[in-house]
Parts: structure tokens; C-alpha cells; sequence
């Protein structure tokens, strides 16, 4: 999938918005390795050239929310006291909606569009990160090293910065990548709904929504797209799995 986004659209049997008006809804051929859609276009072609806007849009959401989430979650563990109570608080009601109902309401407020979507999906993720990075800096803080740091007269800014972060970035790392794959199904589900990627594009959510009238004429202008979604989020699941347990000391040691 990281191969089909990075070179995908230049490797495309067929221009992805061509139609072949003589081949619509046809079935897997030697002509169409996938089939063709309702206009008759190139599934195949359509799915190489929409790999980069639907993993990038993950991939680009997860950053953006790690990224702050995980800012907040660090002045929060490091300062503690009333601010940590005050940015937990928040946090709390801001987690206590379902993260795609938040996402609906924030894209809802700026208005459809692949920008939009990444947007909002950052922000959604971020509360989550927040406390992940938190409770990671929390119990990094009270080792002995920290403490060693500390004794020696050490800025709190060094602190933070060459012992607290390298040693708590594990599980951030670990739930980014996995968060890698919701992004990747809530920005399909945007553009499914029409909040998202919008036409001509080749998301696969999007392809998904404008061939859903068609499944029962052709159900591989559904599925195919469908299956590519499923696979490219179990793929990051997996590799988060994998990357947590080559990141944890214990299983390492095992």
C-alpha cells in the first residue's frame, strides 16, 4: 500500500477519468484487471491514483493531531498542579464525545473539502494523544535519572528535552501509527458521506459513495475500493502492533 501511494498514479494502466462508455459496470477482464465503473472508468487506474490522497490524508491527520495532542499532553505531565488539572479537565469533555460524532460536528462547522477533513480529524485525535503523552511523561519524571538531573541543577527545559521526551516517546509513537489507520476510515467515511474528497477525485471513500447505486450491477466498483481501505488500516494496525513489541523492554528481553 506505501508502494501504491508513493508510485501508484504513475503507474495507472489508463488514465483514471477516462471513460469507456462501451464498458461500463464490467466485471474483472484482461482488458480491466478490476473492472470498470458506472462511467465505464478504469477501477484499477482510479484505486493506484487515489492511494496517495487516502493514505497522505492519514498520515498527514495523525501528524497534526500527534503533534499537538502530544505538546499539550507534555506542558500538562511536566507542569502538574492546577494547569495539569485544568488541561485534564478540558480534555475530558472534549474525549467524552464519540470521536467521529466530533469529527461530523467540526467538519460540519468549516465545510467540506479534503483540507477540512484532515482538519478536523486532527483535532479529534488530539485529546486522545494528550493524555497518552501525559501519562507516558508522568511516569518517566519520577525515574531515577530525571531525578539525577535534577539534583544536579538542570534547567527544567533540559530536563524535558534530553531526559523526559526521548524516553517517553514509545507509546506516542506506538499510538500514532495506529491511529495512522482510523484516520485513514473516518477520512473514507467523510468522503462517503460527502464532507470530504469531493468530485472528480479518486479517494477511495469517495469511490466508494459514487458507485454504491451500482453494487448489485457490478459489486467490484464497491468492494474493491472497500477491501483497499480494510487492508491499508489492518496494515497499520499490524504495524503498530509490531512496533509496539519491538519498542517494549519486557517482550524484547522475553
Amino acid at each position: 500500500m506505501l508502494c501504491a501511494a508513493l508510485f501508484g498514479p504513475m503507474i495507472t494502466p489508463y488514465d483514471p477519468q477516462q471513460f469507456h462508455a462501451a464498458s461500463r459496470l464490467q466485471g474483472p477482464s484482461w482488458q480491466f484487471l478490476l473492472g470498470t465503473d458506472q462511467y465505464g472508468r478504469d477501477i484499477l487506474s482510479r484505486l493506484l491514483n487515489g492511494a496517495p490522497s487516502t493514505v497522505f490524508f492519514g498520515l498527514g491527520a495523525t501528524a497534526l493531531g500527534v503533534g499537538v495532542g502530544s505538546i499539550i499532553g507534555v506542558i500538562a505531565g511536566v507542569a502538574g498542579g492546577r494547569v495539569d488539572s485544568i488541561i485534564m479537565r478540558v480534555l475530558d469533555g472534549l474525549l467524552a464525545m464519540p470521536e467521529l460524532l466530533f469529527t461530523l460536528l467540526i467538519v460540519t462547522f468549516l465545510g467540506g473539502g479534503t483540507t477540512q477533513a484532515m482538519l478536523a480529524v486532527a483535532v479529534t485525535f488530539a485529546p486522545g494523544m494528550a493524555r497518552i503523552a501525559r501519562s507516558s511523561v508522568l511516569s518517566v519524571r519520577t525515574r531515577e535519572y530525571v531525578l539525577a538531573a535534577i539534583a544536579r541543577g538542570e534547567s527544567r527545559l533540559w530536563i524535558v528535552w534530553r531526559e523526559v521526551l526521548p524516553n517517553a516517546l514509545g507509546p506516542i509513537i506506538v499510538e500514532a501509527t495506529i491511529r495512522v489507520s482510523f484516520a485513514i476510515m473516518i477520512g473514507a467515511t467523510l468522503g462517503f458521506l460527502g464532507l470530504g474528497a469531493q468530485p472528480p477525485s479518486t479517494e477511495w471513500g469517495l469511490m466508494v459513495a459514487e458507485a454504491r447505486q451500482f453494487m448489485f450491477r457490478n459489486p467490484w466498483c464497491v468492494a474493491v475500493p472497500g477491501v483497499a481501505i480494510a487492508v491499508t488500516a489492518m496494515g497499520f494496525n499490524l504495524f503498530g502492533d509490531a512496533l509496539r513489541d519491538a519498542l517494549d523492554p519486557k517482550r524484547v528481553r522475553a
